[in-house]
């Protein structure tokens, strides 16, 4: 296994953790939306990683086909299917007739606990990025 090759690996898991993390953002900024664009509530999103072959220098192609190398990507970005959560409000201006506002089915503490498990991803990634770095650039002290 190469180097470039280990380095895409962790490119990969580093673009997979950043578009988790921002979803669970946007998730915990929206907890309390009771009205979008679309209509009704916000709907709370989650990334689905997939595996993925890195592509990677011709001679390892054997190696991918193997079962080597892979790294990860976001497959797709799934709203939450369940119903908006119903709280009596009947004042509040989204208020049906019966005095019900419909609210996102966010729960920021699940939400928080998520956003920490990806941060510690993205640390993870970017560590390993450091280390090939570290090894690449005493590779070429070596040439030299």
């Amino acid at each position: 296994m190469s180097l470039f090759a280990a380095l895409s690996v962790s490119a990969s898991g580093l673009a997979a953790q950043r578009t988790r993390a921002q979803l669970l953002a946007e998730n915990l900024a929206n907890a309390e939306t009771t009205r979008t664009p679309a209509g009704g509530p916000y709907r709370r999103k989650d990334a689905v990683f997939a595996a993925e072959p890195v592509p990677s220098a011709f001679a390892d192609a054997f190696q991918i086909e193997l079962g080597g190398l892979t790294g990860v990507r976001v497959a797709e970005i799934v709203e939450d299917p369940r119903e908006p959560e119903k709280r009596y409000l009947p004042g509040h201006p989204d208020a049906d007739a019966e005095g019900y506002v419909a609210f996102p089915r966010v729960n920021p503490a699940e939400d928080m606990v998520d956003l920490m498990g990806a941060v510690r991803g993205y640390q993870a990634n970017l560590a390993a990025v450091s280390a090939i770095k570290d090894m690449i650039h005493r590779s070429i002290e070596l040439l030299r």
